[in-house]
């Protein structure tokens, strides 16, 4: 009776197929054949392989074939009973593989990505986003990844996707030297980068890569609150007195979450004013590349007491002469700095 059952025709078929698997192994029991007359049935997006004495025979697309008709079946390769209008029942193996497009994958930076940025120096900036592929060569992808398993599922392969995704973005975003402020504005830019790179090395495997987006990359704390502080200022017209006007105000809200209340808010206030006006001040002579004017040196006279400007020879007032300021000088022998009124220089006695 087990040899008579085996007998009859079989329709073959991956009826249950789900979101996770990409292989799926007919379940054909030990002794159980494929006999002649037997219809093959390959849904949309999937693949049907056969396979012979460890290697692959043929390859089916979506359709319908009975395996009993030879004019209407796509061979690859020729198994060994099918010349013989399936008088001898196959005995091999029947590999389902689906090519749809496995969307919404995801990928992210396990640890932080270090560039070197013109604005903030060396900043380490992490990312994370989506991707989607498929088989695209599925006897490549029987050979390189699943080889003889039962099943095999996205979980199988989506931990080592990530991993290259995140290698290959990581690189394609350090080399760019695109400022960390203007990431926001090329993530469709280094996305294609990192695509076009990882195209081939997906293809080695027999899997086509069809999508890859950047959703975000981030900057690290501190960094992002100077910049929420240099946002704050601009909004207030980027002027210093904009800044004191938010120190203040930071100041007042401080001093009445403090125990002594509202009581503590004019010390509070004061204080916001001040470091805001002191801030104001020097970034105003940082930013204005001027310097301040220097008051021309005086002394006085000893004769009369007028203020005579220091350098003079004679007073303006009382033309007392005045006394100068012996200056400095170099001997020309051995270049050795004199006093002024040296006559002959110290470490080679040359006369000045």
């Amino acid at each position: 009776m087990g040899w008579l059952k085996n007998q009859f025709r079989k329709v073959i078929q991956w009826e249950d197929q789900d979101d996770t698997t990409l292989v799926y192994k007919y379940p054909l029991e030990k002794k159980q054949e494929i006999m002649r007359k037997s219809v093959l049935v390959v849904n949309p997006g999937q693949k049907a392989i056969f396979v012979q004495e460890g290697k692959i025979a043929d390859a089916f697309g979506p359709g319908t074939y009975e395996l009993s008709d030879i004019k209407n079946i796509p061979i690859l390769t020729t198994l060994y009973n099918w010349k013989f209008a399936w008088e001898s029942p196959y005995t091999g193996d029947v590999y389902f593989i689906s090519t749809r497009q496995n969307i919404n994958m995801k990928w992210g930076t396990t640890n932080p990505v270090m560039m070197r940025d013109q604005d903030f120096g060396m900043v380490r900036v992490r990312g994370f986003g989506t991707y989607a592929f498929s088989v695209g060569t599925p006897t490549k992808a029987m050979d390189e990844l699943c080889g003889s398993m039962g099943r095999f599922t996205v979980k199988n392969v989506d931990d080592y996707f990530r991993k290259v995704i995140t290698s290959t973005l990581s690189n394609v975003i350090a080399e760019s030297e695109i400022p960390a402020l203007d990431l926001s504005m090329h993530y469709e830019e280094l996305a294609n980068a990192a695509k076009n790179r990882l195209k081939d090395d997906f293809a080695n495997i027999g899997i086509e890569l069809n999508a890859l987006y950047i959703e975000n990359i981030s900057l690290p704390e501190e960094v992002e609150k100077m910049m929420d502080k240099r946002t704050s200022v601009g909004v207030m017209k980027g002027s210093m007195q904009g800044y004191a006007q938010m120190e203040s105000v930071a100041a007042m809200r401080d001093a009445a979450k403090n125990p002594g209340g509202m009581s503590g808010i004019g010390i509070g206030l004061g204080a916001g004013v001040g470091m805001g006006r002191m801030f104001a001040s020097e970034m105003k002579d940082a930013l204005s590349g001027d310097e301040a004017p220097i008051k021309d040196a005086t002394s006085k006279c000893p004769s009369c007491g007028c203020e005579v400007k220091k350098g003079a020879k004679f007073c303006p007032e009382c033309g007392a002469k005045l006394a100068v300021a012996p200056t400095k000088k170099f001997c020309p022998n051995c270049g050795k700095e004199v006093s002024g009124n040296s006559k002959f220089c110290p470490e080679c006695g040359a006369k000045l």
